[in-house]
Parts: structure tokens; C-alpha cells; sequence
């Protein structure tokens, strides 16, 4: 049943007109119907049960949705969404139809910015402020972020520009791992009172007025100033880029958060608060082991029989360190999501998580691959996108053996379009000197890590989310030959030419049409030799992956075909042009006609037109 306080609640200004002392019920109410609600339908439960008390000081205090809130990564918008009229539609989160599991414009008029990979808020809300600033608006912009997300150079880029305006930006951080400070308690939230307040304010604001006549002394005045701010606030970096520093506060308690926001809202130019935050807050499973519970599959969610593909990454990389010492596994964040953490305890000298800063993983792979080392990357597909140029400009051009493991390619489900990833092979096959790979099961994804690492180049094994079909694991680390195909089932007239995790649905297919299933295994180089015999003995090809359709590896067998002057009719499945949004993986696949069914009705329908 719901409680009280909650459901009156179906905008900020229903929250706006409670008694402050009436908050910290609310909060509860909040966390409880996180908790059950994200238990059934999988989700984020840390990171939003550690900004509950944040997010609602923060529509107390502002005047949302005129003011803008843009959350960083925005996986702990949840708060967000109950408090703005989406608390009755929570059953849904990451539902087809339902709501987003991250901020979407589409969805809300309070989710300002779309969201999903990490440190681009400050850089998306000190846009607003400037807009604001140029039609002389009153209205703030607010960047949430996490510390996590300050470990990635945009973060510091969009910092070091703001510092340089007069915008009206507020930047809070959400230190929720005590990694900056750990100078939180009674004495810290008094000075971040004093501080943001006006009577501070007016007496600096006087004194330099009154000093900057006389320079000497405004220097004297101005460091000291800072000197006394530095011992007892961990605030230095951010006044050297120009913002005022707040902090470090309780991000729990509710008093100090409405005043901090309130006096700093009243602000004018760059402002920044620290405040301190405990994930998984209120429910002891998850402040327990708050990684654990950064995401959770739903209750009722089935089980994989077998190891999943980032399980048997992680073996294979565990197997392939034993035996070649050169070995170095890099990733950027993503130790767990990826699969390392029994290389990372088995080899700790040998591993490095770089944080969220692709472009310097790939870049540090690269010099590490020049000294004769041999560095694997293990990076998701979506998060690959933001170290492209390093992709090219580091590692292809100079032709360094860089070996990318690439987890969740293709459709990924419930995160939606911010995670699937559906560009890699359109991005990865145009560059020069790479190997792009892509498995059919697991066993062959083994075989395929192996011979990356042995190949003298860069080169990128794709692999989706979850689980194959449970093919038997070859505990050797054997190789395969690059660039060759195979044929699962020979048949006749039609020839499906199937990449990665569409071979099987694929094969099905072609049982049902009598016709030819080929693994082809490689994206680049082609077997092209194949493809020139099934051009001479079939009347139609068919290619199927798991990717863009434009620019993809169909893609790649029609620009091979117009080399050879074929006209052979070719009939290119793949992912739509259009960002698909969350759901089933299966009933994504379905939608898109790449499941068995899918690629059977359209090629019957091309060879019945």
C-alpha cells in the first residue's frame, strides 16, 4: 500500500509545499518503493538510495523545471522521476513501453538532458547557463556528478571552461566513496553554511572592493584567504579553476542541504558543492556491497545455464596471462562489468583501470604495445566510441598489437540505446590494418581472443551481452585461421552469410529454407574466396548481423560483390536506421526480423517478389 507523504507527491510543487521536517518521512517512503519497485524490474539501486536526500533538497530548493538539473551517467535519476510525476509508473522502468532506466527528454520536461556514459553533465549544463546568460534569464543549471565520473577529462575540460565565465553554474559532487575528503561532520557543515551564506559573502565581496585599491594588500588578503579555505576544506582545485567551493557537507542531511542550496542558489557565476554520500543509503544489503547492488537483474529474472561471454573473457585472460608474461589487461571502469576481477587478484601488477577515461586507456595501450608488450583492452562497445581517435590515431596508424575485447555489442536490452552496441563494425571495419572478429559461440569467441593477441596488429573480438548457446569450451587456447569462414549447412539457391551472435538464428533459418548457413567469422578481412564461390553457386545472398545495416559488414560483402561486377541479388539484414529504445533483447530482435523467424519471412518474401 502506499504511504502517505508519497502519494500526494506528483510534482515538485506538491513536494515544495511540504514542511521541511515532513522530508526525511518522505525519504523513507522513497527508499522503500526503490527497493521493491527496482527488485522487480531490475535497475539501479546504490547509487539512487544514496541521493535520495540530495534530490529532493535540490527540487525543494529550486525552481524546477525552469531551473535545470542535468545528472551525470543519470542512472540514479530515479528520485528524480517519482518526484516529477512518474512515482505510479515506476512497475515499468526498463519495460518495453515503459520508462527509461536514464533521463530522456522525450519522456519528461524535467529531464533536461539525455544521459547514459558518464562526465558530460557540467559540460551540458554550463551550456544551459550560457544560453540563460544570453537571454537574460534568472534560471539555474545544475550538474550532479559522481566522483567516478570526475575520473574522465571531459569532466575537467567543461571545469576549466566555466571557471573562465560569469555563468550562473552550479556543479555538485557527489562523493559517495569518501575518495576526495573524508572532513564531513558538524564543524564542516557550519563552515559550508557560513561560507555559502550572504554575511560571508558581503564581507568578501566588501573587502575586495576596499583592498583592490590597494594591490599589495588584495594579494595578501586573497591568499590568505585561500591558505585558511585550504586547511579546512579540500576545496583548492576547484577555486584555482575560478568556481567558489562548498564542502565537503553530509549528502544525507536535510537541513544542511536545503540552507547550502539555498544560499548558494542566490550566487551569481561558477559554484561548486561537495557533498558526501553513502550508496545503497537505508537498505543494508546494498550499503553492505553497494557494487553488488549498483545493478540488479529483475526478481523473477531467468537464469543463464552456462558462462556468459564476459565470464569467458575473463578465464580466457586469466589462461592467456599464465602463459604469456607480456600480457596487460586495461580497462576504463568497467573491472567487474568486463570481466577482470580474477586476472585483477591474480595479477595485480599486470592490470590497470584507468577510470573513466577511454581515450586514455587506448592511448596507454598503445604505449605500452610500442616497448614489445602486448595490452588487452577490455572496453564495452558503446564506450569505445569515445576514444575513437585514439583508436586510429594511436594504435591503427602506427599498427601497434592491441587487442580489444569488446563486450555488449549489439542490443543490450533494458539500457536502452545509450548501451546497445550497434556501431562497432561500421566503425571498426573502415579503419586500416584492423582484424574485426565477431564469435558465434563462446568457444569460438576463446578461439578468436587467442588469435588477436597472437596477430601483430590491432585487432577486436565483439561479443554480445549474456550468454551464447552454451557451446562446449575448448580449454586450449587454440587459434584460428584469419579471415576464413566457415559453412554450418550447405544447401541450395540461398546463401545467408551470418556475423557473430545472428550464425545461429541464422542456421534455423536456412534449415527451414533449405538453404546455405556460413559462419563468417570475420568482419575484416573477408573470405572473399568463399564469397566468390557462392556467388557461382547460389541466385541469392543474404547477410545478417547484429549491427547498423548502413555501413556494417553487409555493408563491406557489397562493396567486395561491385569490386567483381556481380549483380548477384543481396539482400542486407541488420539493425534499422533509428535508435531503438529498451526492452527485451529477444523481443528487440524479433521487432528488427533478426530472429530465426524474421530472417525466414524476409527472404521468402524476396524470393516470392
Amino acid at each position: 500500500m502506499e504511504s502517505t507523504l508519497l502519494s500526494q507527491i506528483d510534482s515538485p510543487d506538491d513536494l515544495r509545499q511540504l514542511d521541511k521536517k515532513q522530508l526525511p518521512q518522505l525519504a523513507d517512503e522513497i527508499r522503500s518503493l526503490i527497493v521493491d519497485s527496482v527488485q522487480q524490474t531490475g535497475g539501479h539501486i546504490s547509487s539512487n538510495l544514496g541521493v535520495i536526500e540530495l534530490t529532493l533538497a535540490l527540487h525543494y530548493v529550486f525552481n524546477t523545471p525552469e531551473d535545470r538539473f542535468v545528472w551525470d551517467v543519470g542512472h540514479q535519476s530515479y528520485v528524480h522521476k517519482i518526484i516529477t510525476g512518474r512515482r505510479d509508473q515506476m512497475h515499468t522502468m526498463r519495460q518495453p513501453g515503459g520508462l527509461s532506466g536514464f533521463p530522456k527528454r522525450s519522456e519528461s520536461n524535467y529531464d533536461t538532458f539525455g544521459v547514459g556514459h558518464s562526465s558530460t553533465s557540467i559540460s551540458a549544463a554550463l551550456g544551459m547557463a550560457i544560453a540563460a546568460q544570453a537571454d537574460n534569464s534568472s534560471r539555474r543549471s545544475v550538474a550532479i556528478i559522481g566522483d567516478g565520473a570526475l575520473t574522465a577529462g571531459q569532466a575537467y575540460e567543461a571545469l576549466a571552461h566555466a571557471g573562465d565565465l560569469s555563468a550562473n553554474l552550479l556543479v555538485i559532487l557527489n562523493d559517495n566513496e569518501m575518495s576526495i575528503s573524508k572532513n564531513v561532520g558538524g564543524m564542516s557543515n557550519y563552515l559550508a553554511r557560513l561560507l555559502s551564506g550572504k554575511f560571508y559573502t558581503s564581507a568578501r565581496e566588501g573587502s575586495k572592493k576596499v583592498l583592490e585599491k590597494i594591490p599589495p594588500a588584495w594579494e595578501i588578503a586573497r591568499r590568505a584567504e585561500e591558505h585558511v579555505k585550504g586547511m579546512i576544506i579540500p576545496g583548492t582545485l576547484f577555486e584555482e579553476m575560478g568556481f567558489n567551493y562548498i564542502g565537503p557537507i553530509d549528502g544525507h542531511d536535510l537541513d544542511t542541504l536545503i540552507t547550502t542550496l539555498g544560499n548558494m542558489r542566490e550566487r551569481k557565476g561558477p559554484q561548486f558543492l561537495h557533498i558526501v554520500t553513502k550508496k545503497g543509503k537505508g537498505y543494508e544489503p546494498a550499503e553492505q556491497q553497494p557494487g553488488k547492488y549498483h545493478g540488479v537483474s529483475p526478481a523473477n529474472g531467468s537464469k543463464a545455464s552456462g558462462p556468459s561471454y564476459t565470464q569467458v573473457f575473463g578465464q580466457w585472460l586469466c589462461d592467456m596471462a599464465k602463459k604469456s608474461e607480456d600480457l596487460i589487461g586495461i580497462t576504463p571502469a568497467m573491472c567487474d562489468g568486463s570481466g577482470l576481477n580474477d586476472f585483477a587478484e591474480q595479477y595485480p601488477d599486470r592490470y590497470f583501470d584507468v577510470g573513466i577515461a577511454e581515450q586514455h586507456a587506448v592511448t596507454l595501450a598503445a604505449g605500452i604495445a610500442c616497448e614489445g608488450k602486448k595490452p588487452v583492452v577490455a572496453i564495452y562497445s558503446t564506450f569505445l566510441q569515445r576514444a575513437y581517435d585514439q583508436l586510429i590515431h594511436d594504435v591503427a596508424i602506427q599498427n601497434l598489437p592491441v587487442l580489444f575485447a569488446i563486450d555488449r555489442a549489439g542490443l543490450v536490452g533494458a539500457d536502452g540505446p545509450t548501451h546497445a552496441g550497434t556501431f562497432d563494425l561500421s566503425y571498426l571495419r573502415c579503419i586500416p590494418n584492423m582484424v574485426v572478429m565477431a564469435p558465434a559461440d563462446e568457444n569460438e569467441c576463446r578461439q578468436m581472443l587467442t588469435t588477436g593477441y597472437q596477430f601483430n596488429g590491432p585487432s577486436a573480438v565483439r561479443y554480445p551481452r549474456g550468454s551464447g548457446i552454451g557451446a562446449k569450451i575448448n580449454p586450449e587456447l587454440t587459434t584460428i585461421d584469419i579471415g576464413k569462414a566457415e559453412i554450418k549447412r550447405q544447401g541450395q539457391k540461398v546463401a545467408i552469410l551470418a556475423f557473430g551472435s545472428m550464425v545461429y538464428p541464422a542456421l534455423k533459418a536456412a534449415e527451414e529454407l533449405n538453404a546455405t548457413a556460413v559462419n563468417m567469422r570475420f568482419v575484416k578481412p573477408l573470405d572473399t574466396a568463399l564469397i566468390d564461390q557462392l556467388v557461382q553457386s547460389h541466385d541469392v545472398l543474404v547477410t545478417v548481423e547484429e549491427n547498423a545495416v548502413k555501413g556494417g559488414a553487409g555493408s563491406g560483402i557489397n562493396e567486395y560483390l561491385h569490386t567483381i561486377s556481380n549483380n548477384i541479388p543481396v539482400i542486407n539484414l541488420g539493425l534499422p536506421d533509428k535508435f531503438i529504445d529498451h526492452g527485451s533483447h529477444q523481443q528487440m530482435l524479433s521487432d528488427c526480423g533478426l530472429d530465426a523467424q524474421g530472417i525466414t519471412d524476409t527472404v521468402k518474401t524476396h524470393i516470392l517478389a
